[in-house]
């Protein structure tokens, strides 16, 4: 056969793998909004930059009539490509051929690139769209999932993992990204381990996957994924915008990105954005947006627990993990799923090399009966925990209130924070004047001729002494009282500071995470 035979030999087999499930279950993809496996890859990857390996891939099942079934690519595109000019893996499931069902070819050729990803030091981006497990092909396909849960808990820490749910995503296969940094899913997405049948055949409950597994079951009541689209392209220029603040492993910064924004910006407005009384609310979202790069903020998990604030952010170009208390929420006390957010994002940026700015104003952990049973004390531990243990720059800014345990979740410096700002507002104490006084004047209120007056002179001399961030500056738990005008300046300033900051942990295994 001569080259020119060859090569037509070779495009044809290659158009027939392109042609995937063929036209018509690829004009069923689009109908139901959804665009095919490569499609997306060309969207999420630079212009012409994808490269696809392994697409000659076959399977070897002979069962259940298998031997005469040709799946295309296994149903799986899987290659490399540059997001932003940087390199990065990914693998996309084909819901076109064979339904995307995994299979033992299929997953080591998913195995195959995060391999290749770990080797490389660069991030994997894995888009799901499946059946689910091969059924003809029983234990080989178990098999798979195990070995790519395998690899996302080796590769965990070192680069980052991303999973954009764009389909079906049901039973064993929810794991894997489960156990990456990051899930996206978009509106034709669901999750879950068992179906609406099976719920309905064991417990009688009667539900639809949308409501049992959608997107917005996850990121509004379970907080399994990190954020919601409406389509293909929304969620994929979304994964573009989040790689853009992370390095591409763990021995790498993050990109410092030129600022256009004059990094001693005075903000008058800062000094009338809290309310009056503290016992008002306001958006946290307000200040940080002014604080931080023009436009940079990027929110994380914004639905979930929405009592506290997490995402990215550029200072004068730097990228920075926010982590904040939100007041308008449950007066932006913490509780069980606020500890779980807050946490998981300290020990990513953490991993990563990405400073921590945290924005305090906490009244405490929330209380309540459910909150204790729910294990509040396991879970509020996992943010001290998570702030103990990084040793990247932490700078914290203190607003308002800063009460009691929830103060030293909050990045204290005894949790080894190392700037700590405050506003003349700020309030470090062990709990509100109100409750204090409450507790150590009880007896003196009690026996007053008029316990009301006494009541009130008792709050006023604790508000005196404590309600202010200055016992606590007197002590060097608070390094500056600031006018809220310099916030920015003076934040930009701590983290260049701080940024060539170095320090080892001590030797060990790993420590034990509170579960």
């Amino acid at each position: 056969m001569t080259m020119e035979k060859k090569i037509a030999d070779m495009n044809n087999r290659l158009e027939t793998i392109y042609c995937a499930g063929g036209e018509r279950k690829i004009s069923k993809q689009h109908s139901s909004g959804k665009k095919t496996a490569r499609e997306r890859l060309n969207m999420l990857f630079d212009e012409a930059s994808f490269q696809e390996i392994d697409a000659y891939v076959k399977h070897h099942c002979t069962n259940f009539g298998m031997n005469s079934i040709d799946i295309p690519g296994e149903g799986v595109v899987t290659g490399y490509g540059k997001i932003a000019g940087r390199g990065t893996f990914a693998y996309s499931q084909d819901f076109t051929a064979q339904g995307g069902t995994l299979g033992e070819m299929h997953a080591k050729k998913i195995c195959k690139v995060m391999d290749m990803a770990l080797d490389m030091k660069v991030p994997i981006v894995g888009i799901c769209d499946s059946g689910g497990a091969r059924i003809q092909e029983g234990v080989f396909s178990l098999s798979g999932y195990g070995q790519i849960f395998f690899r996302n808990t080796k590769a965990s820490g070192i680069i980052p993992q991303i999973s954009a749910i764009m389909g079906p995503c049901a039973g064993g296969a929810v794991y894997s990204p489960a156990l990456t940094d990051f899930i996206f899913m978009t509106k034709a997405a669901y999750m879950f381990i068992t179906g609406p049948q099976v719920i309905k055949a064991t417990t009688g409950e009667d539900i639809d996957p949308g409501d049992l597994g959608g997107p917005a079951t996850h990121n509004h009541t379970s907080g399994v994924a990190h954020f919601m689209s409406d389509s293909d392209e929304q969620c994929l220029e979304q994964i573009r915008q989040l790689l853009s603040y992370l390095p591409s492993n763990n021995a790498e910064r993050p990109i410092c990105i030129p600022c256009s924004e004059p990094s001693n910006h005075i903000d008058e407005s800062l000094q009338n954005v809290l309310p009056s009384s503290p016992i008002k609310t306001y958006n946290m979202l307000d200040i940080i947006k002014r604080v931080v790069d023009e436009d940079s903020f990027f929110e994380v998990q914004k639905y979930y627990a929405p009592n506290i604030i997490i995402g990215y952010a550029r200072l004068n170009g730097r990228t920075v993990g926010i982590v904040a208390n939100q007041p308008k929420i449950l007066a932006g006390c913490l509780d069980i799923n606020a500890s779980d957010k807050a946490s998981k994002f300290i020990r990513f940026c953490d991993a990563f090399n990405i400073p921590l700015i945290t924005f305090v104003d906490v009244p405490g952990f929330l209380p309540g009966v459910s909150q204790e049973y729910g294990g509040i004390i396991r879970h509020g531990a996992k943010m001290l925990y998570a702030y103990s243990e990084a040793v990247v720059p932490k700078i914290t800014l203190i607003l308002r209130k800063a009460y009691g345990g929830a103060y030293q979740a909050m990045c204290s410096r005894d949790l080894g924070a190392d700037h700590v700002i405050a506003w003349p507002t700020a309030e470090v104490a062990v709990m509100g004047a109100e409750g204090a006084a409450n507790i150590i004047f009880k007896e003196l209120i009690e026996k007053a001729d008029n316990s009301q007056e006494m009541r009130k002179k008792k709050i006023e001399e604790y508000k005196e002494k404590f309600s202010n961030p200055y016992m606590a500056a007197a002590e060097g738990f608070v390094d500056r009282v600031i006018d809220p005008k310099y916030t920015r300046i003076q934040i930009i300033q701590a983290l260049e500071m701080c940024i060539t900051k170095e320090c080892r942990p001590p030797s060990r295994k790993h420590g034990i995470f509170p579960t």
